[in-house]
């Protein structure tokens, strides 16, 4: 197969080409650098296999590919919310260049979407049928609403046009290659734990996420493409922890002398996150191996290297 992988350099991205070349597949990586590294990927450079190209989605492109993974986006607040405009420019015409050209070149497409969709949550934990709730002027809304439309537009490539669409609902996920700074909370408090910051918890620190190791995450990805299932998809680990639990076992792990404290919560920030994934389990096979223990050593590793 001749993989395109936009945003391949990427924290996401970079993991599942790892795992195409591992196999032998050949791999285009397309990435326009703004959250993501051509470190995270320059152990490729020079393989058969392996072509990078600078590029950046908003704009058409022309390639021979039979399968499209459409992850370029910024996917962390701080990175989303500081360009807005850019950002629902991404999941909007990104998506649509990204369509186009699977239709042309008859490629399967999967697209990337994530459990902003269901927005602040009503209800928990949240199943694929639920429509989310979703503040469409908010300050998350460029990223929120943009993955939504971004739906809504391989759903209707689908319908009018027949194109093979794999669509995932990627839940918080993390490990090796997060950015030090995307304000995510895990590598905000792994980097605050190991340099003796205060750890920063918004809110009072009992609104829950659910954590998926990259690993298990590309896994599922992986297996949602090689399947004959439409989506959407949750692809996430169901395993819930409160914010301030997470705080304690990764102060507890690096043993350090950061203390906590409670800043005000941000606009719209869900409360409860957490997904239903018989639908994976059922048609994929696919759960989560990887516990938050295990997870949480790799990344604190990878984090002492960085640093």
């Amino acid at each position: 197969m001749r993989n395109l992988v936009t945003g391949g350099a990427g924290f996401l991205g970079s993991h599942l080409i790892d795992k195409l070349l591992n196999v032998s597949e050949e791999v285009i990586c397309l990435d326009n650098y703004f959250t993501g590294r051509k470190t995270n990927i320059a152990k490729w450079l020079g393989n058969k296999n392996f072509e990078l190209i600078r590029h950046d989605v908003i704009n058409p492109i022309q390639l021979e590919v039979d399968r499209i993974w459409h992850l370029a986006c910024p996917a962390s607040p701080v990175h989303y919310q500081s360009n807005p405009i850019k950002t629902s420019k991404t999941s909007f015409l990104g998506t649509y260049n990204m369509l186009g050209l699977a239709r042309r070149v008859n490629a399967r497409i999967l697209f990337a979407s994530t459990s902003e969709v269901y927005g602040d949550p009503e209800i928990h934990p949240q199943p694929e049928e639920y429509k989310g709730s979703v503040n469409p002027i908010g300050i998350r809304s460029c990223y929120d609403e943009g993955k939504r439309i971004a739906e809504s537009l391989c759903f209707d490539y689908q319908r009018m046009h027949q194109t093979e669409i794999r669509v995932a609902r990627i839940f918080n996920t993390y490990g090796p290659r997060m950015i030090p700074n995307d304000g995510r909370v895990v590598s905000n408090f792994i980097v605050q734990a190991l340099t003796n910051q205060p750890i920063t918890i918004y809110g009072d620190g009992s609104q829950t996420r659910s954590f998926c190791y990259v690993d298990d995450l590309v896994n599922g990805l992986i297996s949602l493409m090689n399947s004959s299932e439409i989506g959407p998809m949750n692809i996430g680990n169901p395993s819930e922890f409160t914010i301030k639990e997470l705080a304690e076992i990764i102060l507890k792990k690096i043993n350090s002398n950061s203390k906590i404290i409670y800043l005000p919560l941000p606009q719209d920030d869900p409360l409860q996150r957490k997904p239903i994934i018989d639908k994976a389990k059922d048609k994929l096979d696919w759960f989560p191996k990887v516990n938050l223990e295990v997870g949480l050593e790799n990344t604190i590793n990878y984090f002492k290297k960085v640093l």
